[in-house]
């Protein structure tokens, strides 16, 4: 049996988002909504690139507590996810704490996808508590099937010295 993990969302992968589908790309695999939920650490939420994608900086104490979804997933479910993200080599994903929104208040351990190796001056984006792509921002996400396959966006994003 494959092993099951949780995974924290914030972006676009929630529910109605453009990336959800993602959980059921491989149909053997196992995914389940468990509960809304916000980290336990402020994180800055940002949306960048001419993308419009958003992320979570590595930068702990910064920003806010950021609200998002737990699903329990298994492996292969986890490996597209990780597909999607380009994990390792652009977001990293890394165990931290999340509190259940369901009045119960339980802390669980989830793997959270963020950005580590960012530009500081990303620091200075606009930050947001939750995410939607139809948001008040303005600012729609832009689907990685209509993107400019020639354009490098992570170098917005990326600091790479």
């Amino acid at each position: 049996m494959s092993q099951i993990t949780k995974v924290f969302v914030y972006g676009t992968l929630k529910k109605g988002e453009p990336n959800h589908g993602w959980f059921s790309k491989d149909e053997s695999g196992y995914h389940k909504f468990l509960c809304t939920a916000e980290t336990t650490e402020k994180y800055p939420l940002i949306i960048a690139t001419k993308y419009n994608i958003p992320f979570i900086l590595h930068a702990p104490g910064n920003g806010f507590f950021i609200k998002g979804e737990v699903y329990e997933v298994d492996e292969k479910v986890l490996k597209n996810l990780d597909i999607l993200e380009e994990h390792p080599d652009y977001y990293e994903r890394e165990k931290r704490n999340v509190r259940s929104l369901n009045g119960d208040d339980e802390i669980m351990n989830v793997w959270i996808y963020f950005i580590k190796r960012f530009k500081p001056e990303l620091l200075n984006n606009p930050m947001y508590d939750n995410y939607s792509s139809n948001g008040s921002h303005g600012l729609e996400y832009v689907s990685r099937y209509n993107r400019n396959q020639y354009y490098n966006y992570k170098q917005e994003i990326i600091n790479y010295n």
